[in-house]
């Protein structure tokens, strides 16, 4: 939800070398020319919609005008518009980027880019939880049917634990991308990264029982009913409605990911190989989907703590 912002006034005299919005269009026109992905492109230009009709409202037309005290007000819109602080948080990231480009794109005289002036929004860095291994196992008994969904709902559960994809990054996924090894190529993941991740035996399994009951020629791995590519809305509802049959809440998407991180890291994989896998460039991110509890750390003493492991 966006704050509904009333212009005071059509504003008619602007220079387009200024005028925010037309400067929009310049940094999403930027970003695809750099190869956004698509999510990236969606991501910037629904947060930065709503600043731009907030400085429509206050009769900002340029971006010469754009202070630190504008910036600030504006996040208090947002979250009077009641965005929790990741919301809040998305914005300013959103405006912080905009700005920076601005900068460095056309080098303005006598202005000084005034989102340094202003604090990032402090986001809590809760550890979220992963979906578990008994609802898995319990949405999967829900698609025990021999039809074309069950089987490629189960398919589709395997490989979201298996992998610890983005649902973007799934449902980009074309049938040439997975060998026979089981390496599936990833391309364009967040970052416009490409990557390679790896399913197991019995996801494999699950794949080729999916696979055997297409007919078609569509490169699409993920197929909705109208066999066209899965969306992102359709596999959301997918989830929705398994868990619904299984009697669950409906787990998020991205706790499959969360899950395959925290068991990985149970198995013994290094954090290190673990943050490529996913993904990341850096282990900071991963480390929010390690949700450790007293039965990893009471492990972990019993395995490397210094006194028992003495020969004394």
């Amino acid at each position: 939800m966006t704050p509904k912002i009333e212009t005071q006034r059509t504003i008619q005299n602007f220079d387009l070398d200024y005028y925010i919005p037309r400067q929009v269009e310049l940094f999403l026109v930027d970003r695809r020319a750099s190869g956004s992905a698509a999510g990236t492109l969606k991501f910037y230009t629904e947060k930065l919609a709503p600043f731009t009709e907030y400085c429509e409202s206050k009769l900002i037309t340029s971006i010469l005008e754009v202070n630190a005290s504008i910036i600030r007000e504006y996040m208090l819109c947002i979250e009077a518009a009641g965005h929790n602080k990741g919301g809040q948080h998305a914005h300013y990231r959103a405006v912080r980027a905009f700005l920076r480009w601005y900068d460095l794109e056309m080098e303005p005289e006598n202005w000084k880019n005034p989102i340094k002036k202003v604090k990032a929004p402090k986001v809590p860095q809760e550890i979220l939880p992963p979906v578990s291994i008994e609802t898995i196992k319990a949405l999967l008994n829900v698609c025990n049917k021999d039809t074309f969904f069950c089987i490629r709902d189960s398919a589709i559960l395997y490989m979201l634990f298996d992998t610890g994809l983005r649902a973007s990054e799934l449902l980009a996924i074309d049938r040439s991308d997975i060998d026979q090894t089981g390496a599936v190529f990833i391309h364009h993941g967040k970052g416009n990264k490409d990557r390679i991740v790896f399913i197991g035996k019995k996801t494999r399994a699950a794949l080729r029982k999916y696979l055997k009951t297409r007919t078609d020629d569509n490169p699409a791995l993920l197929l909705s009913r109208y066999h066209e590519r899965l969306t992102y809305d359709g596999l959301r509802m997918i989830m929705t409605r398994r868990a619904a049959a299984a009697n669950l809440a409906g787990p998020s998407l991205h706790s499959f990911r969360r899950a395959f991180a925290l068991n990985m890291l149970r198995a013994g994989v290094d954090i290190h190989t673990l943050a490529k896998l996913m993904g990341h460039t850096t282990i900071t991110v991963l480390s929010r989907y390690l949700k450790i509890d007293e039965t990893d750390t009471r492990a972990a003493h019993n395995k490397g703590n210094p006194v028992d492991n003495l020969d004394w």
